[in-house]
């Protein structure tokens, strides 16, 4: 099924987020975001040019406010990277779904019973999944994925609006990588920026590539599988990244976490099903 190319997906960001993970003992998070952004960004014109897909487009200011909420969704996840145990770091990045919810209602969108109990959940599980990491270094760890999550929906709420009036999937992406690379520039040029060498390049790369790869199998899970199940798919990142963090780096998280991490992951779902809108058509 074409479904499973979420599988694919999860694991490449799982491995992007590995990739984060040493890079950033040479390298800040902005640093890191600015080459995940222009190096996708390099990736995506040249892809964008074999597709023949135009770059002209009316919504100029959809794609920038969609860009800079975007790169602070992605700089707030890779900061939190470094500070977090790694799968604590994904899942409340995954607290998207929950976020995209809210927004859709503030928008008008009339949502379904079931997802006022899938954001109740959903809170549940961000507040159990905290409780356990009240020092200090680690609660605002926590409140920055967080908000990488929130960040990540008002993201997907701007895609949903920019495909909702006919914008290419490939040119909101280029866009996107545009945008944050410009973003991530200015920020760096105010900043120290560290020497790359032959390992911490490939590294880098490896952010990049992965990201890229992963944006590819998503989107093909989604355009050409069902949405649904695509999306509940798209949670085993959680599961990729906990046993990768316990393989890399010894991080075992107890069972009070564990429970706030499947509590979230059933929210997540929930709210993707009973939002009725995403930033894909449904089957």
């Amino acid at each position: 099924m074409q479904s499973l190319w979420m599988l694919a997906a999860s694991f490449l960001f799982a491995c992007m987020g590995v990739c984060v993970k040493f890079a950033a003992s040479t390298h800040t998070a902005v640093e890191i975001t600015f080459y995940r952004s222009f190096i996708s960004l390099i990736l995506m014109f040249g892809l964008v040019h074999l597709r023949g897909v135009s770059l002209v487009t009316p919504y100029w200011r959809w794609h920038i406010t969609r860009g800079v909420v975007g790169f602070s969704a992605l700089f707030a996840y890779f900061y939190a990277i470094t500070l977090l145990p790694l799968a604590t770091a994904v899942t409340l990045n995954y607290t998207s779904a929950i976020f995209l919810a809210i927004y859709l209602a503030l928008a008008g969108t009339k949502l379904r019973a079931g997802i006022l109990g899938a954001l109740v959940l959903g809170l549940l599980g961000v507040a159990l999944l905290l409780r356990p990491t009240l020092h200090a270094d680690q609660l605002i760890g926590g409140l920055i994925g967080l908000g990488s999550g929130a960040l990540a929906g008002m993201a997907y709420f701007s895609v949903r609006e920019l495909g909702t009036r006919g914008e290419p999937e490939m040119r909101t992406v280029f866009y996107f990588s545009l945008v944050a690379s410009i973003c991530a520039a200015i920020i760096l040029s105010f900043g120290e920026i560290h020497a790359v060498n032959l390992e911490s390049g490939l590294i880098l790369f490896g952010v990049a590539s992965f990201a890229t790869l992963a944006q590819l199998a998503m989107t093909r899970a989604f355009t050409r599988g069902k949405t649904m199940l695509s999306a509940a798919l798209a949670y085993s990142t959680v599961i990729f990244s906990s046993l990768f963090g316990a393989y890399f780096w010894g991080e075992v998280l107890d069972a009070p976490a564990w429970f706030a991490i499947a509590l979230i992951i059933l929210s997540g779902i929930a709210a993707t099903h009973f939002s009725r809108a995403s930033p894909v058509e449904q089957d």
